[in-house]
Protein backbone atom coordinates (compact mmCIF):
# COMPACT_ATOMS: atom_id res chain seq x y z
CA UNK A 1 0.00 0.00 0.00
CA UNK A 2 3.28 2.20 0.24
CA UNK A 3 2.73 5.27 -2.96
CA UNK A 4 2.38 8.61 -3.48
CA UNK A 5 -1.05 10.53 -3.83
CA UNK A 6 -2.19 14.33 -3.92
CA UNK A 7 -3.76 13.76 -0.26
CA UNK A 8 -4.11 10.85 1.92
CA UNK A 9 -7.50 11.26 4.14
CA UNK A 10 -6.97 9.41 7.49
CA UNK A 11 -9.99 7.89 9.12
CA UNK A 12 -13.22 6.61 6.69
CA UNK A 13 -16.14 7.92 8.80
CA UNK A 14 -18.90 9.78 7.51
CA UNK A 15 -16.30 13.72 7.68
CA UNK A 16 -13.35 11.11 5.41
CA UNK A 17 -15.39 9.12 3.59
CA UNK A 18 -17.13 12.77 2.46
CA UNK A 19 -13.58 14.51 1.68
CA UNK A 20 -12.26 11.80 -0.02
CA UNK A 21 -15.13 11.71 -2.17
CA UNK A 22 -15.31 14.82 -3.38
CA UNK A 23 -11.36 15.30 -3.60
CA UNK A 24 -11.30 11.98 -5.79
CA UNK A 25 -14.35 13.68 -8.22
CA UNK A 26 -12.08 16.66 -8.22
CA UNK A 27 -9.35 15.22 -10.24
CA UNK A 28 -7.38 13.89 -7.32
CA UNK A 29 -5.62 10.77 -6.06
CA UNK A 30 -7.03 9.78 -2.48
CA UNK A 31 -6.09 7.31 -0.31
CA UNK A 32 -8.56 6.70 2.27
CA UNK A 33 -6.83 4.89 5.74
CA UNK A 34 -9.01 3.04 8.08
CA UNK A 35 -8.36 0.58 10.82
CA UNK A 36 -11.37 -0.54 11.43
CA UNK A 37 -15.25 -0.20 9.32
CA UNK A 38 -15.36 1.63 6.21
CA UNK A 39 -18.26 3.73 7.66
CA UNK A 40 -16.86 4.92 11.19
CA UNK A 41 -19.22 4.83 14.21
CA UNK A 42 -21.78 6.42 12.92
CA UNK A 43 -22.96 3.57 10.27
CA UNK A 44 -22.10 0.90 13.35
CA UNK A 45 -22.27 1.42 16.42
CA UNK A 46 -24.22 5.65 16.36
CA UNK A 47 -26.79 7.06 14.68
CA UNK A 48 -28.09 4.23 12.70
CA UNK A 49 -28.16 1.77 15.00
CA UNK A 50 -29.21 3.65 17.93
CA UNK A 51 -32.41 5.23 15.41
CA UNK A 52 -33.44 1.87 14.20
CA UNK A 53 -33.44 0.74 18.34
CA UNK A 54 -35.53 3.93 18.68
CA UNK A 55 -38.16 3.66 15.78
CA UNK A 56 -40.03 0.88 17.20
CA UNK A 57 -41.12 3.04 20.39
CA UNK A 58 -42.07 5.71 18.78
CA UNK A 59 -43.99 3.80 15.92
CA UNK A 60 -46.09 2.51 19.22
CA UNK A 61 -46.12 6.36 20.97
CA UNK A 62 -47.90 7.71 18.02
CA UNK A 63 -50.23 4.72 17.60
CA UNK A 64 -51.35 5.03 20.73
CA UNK A 65 -51.67 9.26 20.65
CA UNK A 66 -54.18 8.36 17.55
CA UNK A 67 -57.96 7.50 18.13
CA UNK A 68 -58.35 4.12 16.21
CA UNK A 69 -55.05 2.97 15.76
CA UNK A 70 -54.72 3.36 19.82
CA UNK A 71 -57.52 0.81 20.68
CA UNK A 72 -55.48 -1.65 18.17
CA UNK A 73 -52.12 -1.64 19.78
CA UNK A 74 -51.36 -4.55 22.38
CA UNK A 75 -48.73 -6.27 24.13
CA UNK A 76 -45.15 -5.34 24.02
CA UNK A 77 -42.93 -5.02 21.67
CA UNK A 78 -41.02 -7.44 19.44
CA UNK A 79 -37.31 -7.11 21.25
CA UNK A 80 -35.84 -10.12 18.87
CA UNK A 81 -37.19 -8.39 15.56
CA UNK A 82 -36.20 -4.57 16.81
CA UNK A 83 -32.63 -6.25 17.32
CA UNK A 84 -32.82 -8.01 14.11
CA UNK A 85 -33.56 -4.69 12.39
CA UNK A 86 -30.32 -3.38 13.69
CA UNK A 87 -28.47 -6.21 12.57
CA UNK A 88 -30.03 -5.54 9.26
CA UNK A 89 -28.91 -2.16 9.27
CA UNK A 90 -25.76 -1.93 10.28
CA UNK A 91 -24.62 -5.04 7.79
CA UNK A 92 -23.96 -7.22 10.56
CA UNK A 93 -21.27 -5.01 11.19
CA UNK A 94 -19.44 -6.05 7.91
CA UNK A 95 -18.47 -2.83 5.48
CA UNK A 96 -18.54 -4.93 2.05
CA UNK A 97 -21.28 -2.37 0.95
CA UNK A 98 -19.48 0.45 1.67
CA UNK A 99 -16.58 0.27 0.41
CA UNK A 100 -17.85 -1.34 -3.27
CA UNK A 101 -16.63 2.19 -4.40
CA UNK A 102 -13.23 2.33 -2.85
CA UNK A 103 -10.48 0.56 -3.77
CA UNK A 104 -9.39 -1.18 -1.09
CA UNK A 105 -5.80 -3.21 0.04
CA UNK A 106 -5.46 -4.49 3.63
CA UNK A 107 -2.43 -4.20 5.48
CA UNK A 108 -0.59 -6.68 7.17
CA UNK A 109 0.55 -5.40 10.21
CA UNK A 110 4.01 -4.08 8.90
CA UNK A 111 4.71 -0.08 9.14
CA UNK A 112 3.55 1.25 5.33
CA UNK A 113 4.25 5.14 4.24
CA UNK A 114 1.98 7.02 2.29
CA UNK A 115 2.81 10.93 1.18
CA UNK A 116 0.75 13.56 0.22
CA UNK A 117 2.03 16.01 -2.46
CA UNK A 118 -0.99 18.39 -1.50
CA UNK A 119 -2.71 17.46 1.53
CA UNK A 120 -3.54 15.10 4.62
CA UNK A 121 -6.92 15.04 6.28
CA UNK A 122 -7.70 13.82 9.71
CA UNK A 123 -10.63 12.75 10.17
CA UNK A 124 -10.26 10.17 13.30
CA UNK A 125 -12.79 10.93 15.29
CA UNK A 126 -14.16 10.45 18.48
CA UNK A 127 -13.80 7.79 21.38
CA UNK A 128 -16.30 7.27 24.13
CA UNK A 129 -14.98 8.70 27.32
CA UNK A 130 -15.15 6.71 30.98
CA UNK A 131 -14.54 9.16 33.94
CA UNK A 132 -12.19 7.95 36.94
CA UNK A 133 -14.82 6.99 39.22
CA UNK A 134 -13.46 4.54 41.22
CA UNK A 135 -14.66 1.12 40.52
CA UNK A 136 -16.03 2.06 37.04
CA UNK A 137 -14.35 0.45 34.80
CA UNK A 138 -13.76 -3.18 37.08
CA UNK A 139 -17.52 -3.38 36.50
CA UNK A 140 -17.58 -3.72 32.25
CA UNK A 141 -19.54 -0.56 31.68
CA UNK A 142 -21.36 -0.28 28.30
CA UNK A 143 -20.49 2.47 25.99
CA UNK A 144 -22.45 3.47 22.91
CA UNK A 145 -20.60 0.69 20.74
CA UNK A 146 -22.57 -1.98 23.76
CA UNK A 147 -25.66 -0.62 24.18
CA UNK A 148 -26.08 -0.15 20.01
CA UNK A 149 -24.83 -3.69 19.45
CA UNK A 150 -26.46 -5.49 22.93
CA UNK A 151 -28.03 -8.66 21.98
CA UNK A 152 -30.05 -8.97 24.72
CA UNK A 153 -31.99 -6.81 26.92
CA UNK A 154 -31.01 -5.69 30.52
CA UNK A 155 -34.03 -5.92 32.96
CA UNK A 156 -32.87 -3.28 34.72
CA UNK A 157 -30.58 -0.39 33.14
CA UNK A 158 -28.81 2.38 34.90
CA UNK A 159 -27.04 5.42 32.36
CA UNK A 160 -24.80 7.50 33.51
CA UNK A 161 -25.60 11.22 31.71
CA UNK A 162 -27.87 12.93 30.48
CA UNK A 163 -26.76 13.81 27.08
CA UNK A 164 -28.40 12.92 23.59
CA UNK A 165 -26.60 9.61 23.25
CA UNK A 166 -27.84 9.02 27.64
CA UNK A 167 -31.67 9.84 27.18
CA UNK A 168 -31.68 8.42 24.00
CA UNK A 169 -30.54 4.84 24.57
CA UNK A 170 -32.58 5.33 28.28
CA UNK A 171 -35.97 5.28 26.69
CA UNK A 172 -35.50 3.28 23.66
CA UNK A 173 -34.14 0.38 26.05
CA UNK A 174 -37.72 1.15 28.07
CA UNK A 175 -39.54 0.69 25.65
CA UNK A 176 -38.10 -2.50 24.06
CA UNK A 177 -38.86 -4.05 27.56
CA UNK A 178 -36.04 -3.00 30.22
CA UNK A 179 -38.24 -2.93 33.60
CA UNK A 180 -35.87 -0.64 35.06
CA UNK A 181 -34.08 2.56 33.85
CA UNK A 182 -32.57 5.26 35.66
CA UNK A 183 -30.77 8.27 34.39
CA UNK A 184 -28.12 9.72 36.76
CA UNK A 185 -27.03 13.39 35.51
CA UNK A 186 -24.37 15.86 37.27
CA UNK A 187 -26.07 18.73 35.59
CA UNK A 188 -29.31 19.93 37.09
CA UNK A 189 -31.26 19.09 34.25
CA UNK A 190 -31.20 16.66 31.40
CA UNK A 191 -29.57 18.19 27.69
CA UNK A 192 -27.69 20.88 29.66
CA UNK A 193 -26.80 22.42 26.96
CA UNK A 194 -30.00 23.08 24.99
CA UNK A 195 -32.99 25.68 26.33
CA UNK A 196 -33.98 24.87 29.99
CA UNK A 197 -37.66 23.69 28.73
CA UNK A 198 -36.42 20.65 26.89
CA UNK A 199 -34.80 19.09 29.66
CA UNK A 200 -37.74 19.91 31.82
CA UNK A 201 -40.23 18.20 29.22
CA UNK A 202 -38.28 15.54 28.39
CA UNK A 203 -37.64 14.84 32.53
CA UNK A 204 -41.52 14.87 33.09
CA UNK A 205 -42.01 12.55 29.62
CA UNK A 206 -39.42 10.23 31.16
CA UNK A 207 -41.22 10.09 34.28
CA UNK A 208 -44.60 9.57 32.69
CA UNK A 209 -42.78 6.39 31.23
CA UNK A 210 -42.23 4.77 34.93
CA UNK A 211 -38.23 6.07 34.22
CA UNK A 212 -36.57 7.29 36.74
CA UNK A 213 -34.62 10.82 36.78
CA UNK A 214 -31.70 11.83 39.09
CA UNK A 215 -30.08 15.19 38.06
CA UNK A 216 -27.78 17.30 40.02
CA UNK A 217 -25.78 14.14 41.69
CA UNK A 218 -22.08 12.74 41.43
CA UNK A 219 -21.54 9.80 41.02
CA UNK A 220 -18.83 8.41 43.41
CA UNK A 221 -18.26 4.93 43.19
CA UNK A 222 -19.42 1.79 41.26
CA UNK A 223 -19.21 -1.96 41.76
CA UNK A 224 -20.56 -4.92 40.25
CA UNK A 225 -21.21 -8.06 42.64
CA UNK A 226 -19.36 -10.91 41.23
CA UNK A 227 -18.80 -12.04 37.58
CA UNK A 228 -22.07 -11.10 35.64
CA UNK A 229 -23.83 -10.15 38.65
CA UNK A 230 -25.67 -5.99 38.98
CA UNK A 231 -24.17 -3.70 39.04
CA UNK A 232 -24.55 -0.75 42.08
CA UNK A 233 -23.96 3.13 41.58
CA UNK A 234 -23.52 4.91 44.67
CA UNK A 235 -24.04 9.16 44.11
CA UNK A 236 -22.15 11.58 46.31
CA UNK A 237 -25.47 11.48 49.01
CA UNK A 238 -25.22 8.17 49.87
CA UNK A 239 -28.02 6.65 47.38
CA UNK A 240 -27.38 3.77 45.41
CA UNK A 241 -28.89 2.81 42.13
CA UNK A 242 -28.87 -0.83 41.09
CA UNK A 243 -28.68 -2.33 37.67
CA UNK A 244 -27.98 -5.50 35.52
CA UNK A 245 -25.58 -2.93 32.76
CA UNK A 246 -24.35 0.57 33.52
CA UNK A 247 -24.26 2.71 30.35
CA UNK A 248 -21.99 5.43 30.45
CA UNK A 249 -22.86 8.21 28.07
CA UNK A 250 -20.51 11.25 29.43
CA UNK A 251 -19.17 12.55 26.56
CA UNK A 252 -16.27 11.35 23.75
CA UNK A 253 -12.60 12.08 23.52
CA UNK A 254 -11.06 12.91 20.51
CA UNK A 255 -9.04 10.07 19.01
CA UNK A 256 -5.77 11.48 18.51
CA UNK A 257 -3.64 10.01 20.36
CA UNK A 258 -1.35 7.87 18.43
CA UNK A 259 -1.31 9.49 14.93
CA UNK A 260 2.07 11.85 15.78
CA UNK A 261 0.34 15.14 16.17
CA UNK A 262 3.79 16.03 18.32
CA UNK A 263 5.08 15.40 14.83
CA UNK A 264 3.68 19.01 13.58
CA UNK A 265 3.54 20.56 17.03
CA UNK A 266 0.39 19.62 18.01
CA UNK A 267 -1.25 17.86 21.33
CA UNK A 268 -2.12 14.15 21.04
CA UNK A 269 -5.21 13.26 22.78
CA UNK A 270 -6.55 16.84 21.95
CA UNK A 271 -8.64 18.21 19.56
CA UNK A 272 -7.13 19.91 16.36
CA UNK A 273 -7.88 23.70 16.08
CA UNK A 274 -8.49 24.89 13.08
CA UNK A 275 -8.65 27.67 11.08
CA UNK A 276 -12.19 28.86 8.78
CA UNK A 277 -10.77 26.83 5.91
CA UNK A 278 -10.63 23.62 7.98
CA UNK A 279 -6.94 23.46 8.27
CA UNK A 280 -4.58 22.86 11.44
CA UNK A 281 -3.54 25.88 12.93
CA UNK A 282 -0.10 26.34 13.51
CA UNK A 283 0.98 23.82 11.20
CA UNK A 284 3.55 25.93 8.47
CA UNK A 285 2.88 25.21 4.86
CA UNK A 286 -0.94 24.58 5.41
CA UNK A 287 -0.98 21.21 4.40
CA UNK A 288 -2.94 19.48 7.04
CA UNK A 289 -6.30 19.65 7.34
CA UNK A 290 -8.94 18.70 10.42
CA UNK A 291 -12.40 17.64 10.11
CA UNK A 292 -15.40 16.16 11.43
CA UNK A 293 -15.28 15.52 15.66
CA UNK A 294 -11.41 15.20 16.05
CA UNK A 295 -11.63 19.31 15.37
CA UNK A 296 -14.05 20.07 18.28
CA UNK A 297 -16.12 22.54 16.38
CA UNK A 298 -19.35 20.57 16.26
CA UNK A 299 -19.00 16.92 17.00
CA UNK A 300 -22.01 15.84 15.09
CA UNK A 301 -22.25 13.31 11.77
CA UNK A 302 -23.75 15.54 9.60
CA UNK A 303 -21.00 18.65 10.83
CA UNK A 304 -18.37 16.24 9.93
CA UNK A 305 -19.91 15.68 6.58
CA UNK A 306 -20.39 19.47 5.72
CA UNK A 307 -16.55 19.73 7.01
CA UNK A 308 -15.62 16.78 4.58
CA UNK A 309 -17.17 19.13 1.83
CA UNK A 310 -15.48 22.34 2.92
CA UNK A 311 -11.91 20.82 3.42
CA UNK A 312 -12.09 19.30 0.10
CA UNK A 313 -12.89 22.33 -1.58
CA UNK A 314 -10.49 24.43 -0.04
CA UNK A 315 -7.95 21.17 -1.03
CA UNK A 316 -9.52 21.78 -4.84
CA UNK A 317 -8.48 25.55 -4.71
CA UNK A 318 -12.17 26.92 -4.00
CA UNK A 319 -12.43 30.15 -2.14
CA UNK A 320 -14.91 28.65 0.65
CA UNK A 321 -14.59 28.69 4.61
CA UNK A 322 -16.78 26.93 7.22
CA UNK A 323 -19.62 29.45 8.22
CA UNK A 324 -22.21 26.41 9.61
CA UNK A 325 -19.69 25.92 12.79
CA UNK A 326 -19.92 28.96 13.78
CA UNK A 327 -23.83 29.54 14.90
CA UNK A 328 -25.83 27.49 12.55
CA UNK A 329 -25.17 23.80 13.89
CA UNK A 330 -28.56 21.95 13.76
CA UNK A 331 -28.85 18.90 16.25
CA UNK A 332 -31.80 16.77 17.03
CA UNK A 333 -31.92 14.18 20.10
CA UNK A 334 -34.24 11.51 18.98
CA UNK A 335 -36.19 11.04 21.92
CA UNK A 336 -39.92 11.25 22.60
CA UNK A 337 -40.45 14.12 22.90
CA UNK A 338 -37.52 14.91 20.49
CA UNK A 339 -35.35 18.31 20.80
CA UNK A 340 -34.61 19.50 17.71
CA UNK A 341 -32.28 23.06 17.80
CA UNK A 342 -30.16 25.22 15.96
CA UNK A 343 -27.82 28.01 16.69
CA UNK A 344 -27.42 29.27 20.42
CA UNK A 345 -29.68 29.07 23.21
CA UNK A 346 -30.99 32.47 24.15
CA UNK A 347 -28.70 32.55 26.87
CA UNK A 348 -25.76 32.07 24.93
CA UNK A 349 -27.41 34.99 22.33
CA UNK A 350 -27.27 37.03 24.80
CA UNK A 351 -23.80 35.82 26.31
CA UNK A 352 -22.30 36.91 22.59
CA UNK A 353 -24.01 40.14 23.39
CA UNK A 354 -26.82 39.90 20.97
CA UNK A 355 -30.18 41.92 22.40
CA UNK A 356 -32.65 39.33 21.46
CA UNK A 357 -36.54 38.79 21.89
CA UNK A 358 -37.28 34.86 22.59
CA UNK A 359 -40.94 34.05 21.26
CA UNK A 360 -42.56 30.57 21.79
CA UNK A 361 -45.43 28.77 21.52
CA UNK A 362 -46.89 25.74 22.27
CA UNK A 363 -46.18 23.15 19.50
CA UNK A 364 -49.29 20.96 19.64
CA UNK A 365 -51.28 24.29 19.66
CA UNK A 366 -51.36 24.23 15.51
CA UNK A 367 -54.39 22.29 13.86
CA UNK A 368 -51.28 20.12 12.24
CA UNK A 369 -50.39 18.65 15.46
CA UNK A 370 -54.29 17.57 16.62
CA UNK A 371 -54.36 15.54 13.26
CA UNK A 372 -51.27 13.72 14.17
CA UNK A 373 -53.77 12.46 17.67
CA UNK A 374 -54.41 13.79 20.97
CA UNK A 375 -51.79 14.50 23.41
CA UNK A 376 -49.38 16.35 21.26
CA UNK A 377 -47.07 18.31 23.55
CA UNK A 378 -44.01 20.42 23.16
CA UNK A 379 -42.87 24.47 22.97
CA UNK A 380 -41.62 25.71 19.56
CA UNK A 381 -39.74 28.81 20.21
CA UNK A 382 -37.16 31.73 18.31
CA UNK A 383 -34.35 33.68 19.53
CA UNK A 384 -34.77 36.65 17.07
CA UNK A 385 -31.70 39.01 17.33
CA UNK A 386 -33.75 42.53 16.94
CA UNK A 387 -31.22 44.62 15.27
CA UNK A 388 -31.27 42.87 12.68
CA UNK A 389 -34.73 41.42 12.61
CA UNK A 390 -33.39 38.00 11.62
CA UNK A 391 -33.88 34.01 13.29
CA UNK A 392 -30.36 33.03 15.75
CA UNK A 393 -31.29 30.33 17.49
CA UNK A 394 -34.62 28.13 17.33
CA UNK A 395 -35.67 25.19 19.49
CA UNK A 396 -38.63 22.94 18.79
CA UNK A 397 -39.89 20.23 21.06
CA UNK A 398 -42.73 17.31 20.52
CA UNK A 399 -42.96 13.92 18.63
CA UNK A 400 -41.24 13.48 15.27
CA UNK A 401 -40.34 17.25 14.55
CA UNK A 402 -36.99 16.15 13.02
CA UNK A 403 -37.73 17.39 9.62
CA UNK A 404 -39.31 20.82 10.62
CA UNK A 405 -36.29 21.66 12.05
CA UNK A 406 -34.15 22.58 8.61
CA UNK A 407 -36.58 25.58 7.92
CA UNK A 408 -35.27 27.15 10.98
CA UNK A 409 -31.77 26.51 9.91
CA UNK A 410 -32.23 27.35 6.12
CA UNK A 411 -33.56 30.57 7.86
CA UNK A 412 -30.64 31.12 10.16
CA UNK A 413 -28.13 30.49 7.26
CA UNK A 414 -29.70 32.66 4.80
CA UNK A 415 -29.65 35.50 7.41
CA UNK A 416 -33.62 35.64 6.03
CA UNK A 417 -35.29 38.59 8.22
CA UNK A 418 -38.61 37.70 10.14
CA UNK A 419 -40.34 40.73 8.06
CA UNK A 420 -39.58 38.37 4.75
CA UNK A 421 -40.36 35.15 6.84
CA UNK A 422 -43.90 36.42 7.17
CA UNK A 423 -44.13 35.92 3.36
CA UNK A 424 -43.04 32.40 3.80
CA UNK A 425 -46.34 30.10 3.97
CA UNK A 426 -46.38 26.72 5.47
CA UNK A 427 -49.05 24.24 4.45
CA UNK A 428 -51.96 23.54 5.86
CA UNK A 429 -52.57 21.62 8.30
CA UNK A 430 -48.97 20.79 9.02
CA UNK A 431 -46.87 21.65 12.13
CA UNK A 432 -44.89 24.26 10.75
CA UNK A 433 -47.48 26.33 10.93
CA UNK A 434 -46.18 27.06 14.28
CA UNK A 435 -44.01 29.48 12.54
CA UNK A 436 -46.91 31.55 12.12
CA UNK A 437 -48.10 31.62 16.02
CA UNK A 438 -43.93 32.53 16.54
CA UNK A 439 -43.84 35.31 14.16
CA UNK A 440 -47.70 36.50 15.79
CA UNK A 441 -45.71 36.05 18.95
CA UNK A 442 -43.06 38.60 17.85
CA UNK A 443 -45.87 40.87 16.87
CA UNK A 444 -46.03 40.91 13.08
Amino acid sequence: MAGSYDVVVIGAGPAGEHAAGRLAGGGLSVALVERELVGGECSYWGCIPSKTLIRPGDVLAAARRAPGAAEAVTGQLDTVAAFAQRDYMTSNWHDDGQVRAVEVEAADGTVQQLSAAQAVVLATGTHPAIPPIPGLREAGPWDNRAVTSAKELPRRLVVLGGGAVGVEMAQAFKRLGCEEVVVLEGAERLLAREEPFAGEELRAAFEAEGMTVVTGVRMTAVRRAGDGGPVVATVADGREFTGDEILVAVGRRPATADIGLESVGLEPGHTVPVDGQLRAAGVDGGWLYAIGDCNGLAPLTHMGKYHGRVAAAAILGREVADVASHGAVPRVTFTDPQVCAVGPTAAEAQAAGLRVTVVSTATGAVPGAYTQGNGIRGTSQLVIDDDRRTVVGATFTGPGLQELLHSATVAICGGVTVDRLWHAVPSFPTVSEVWLYLLEAYGL
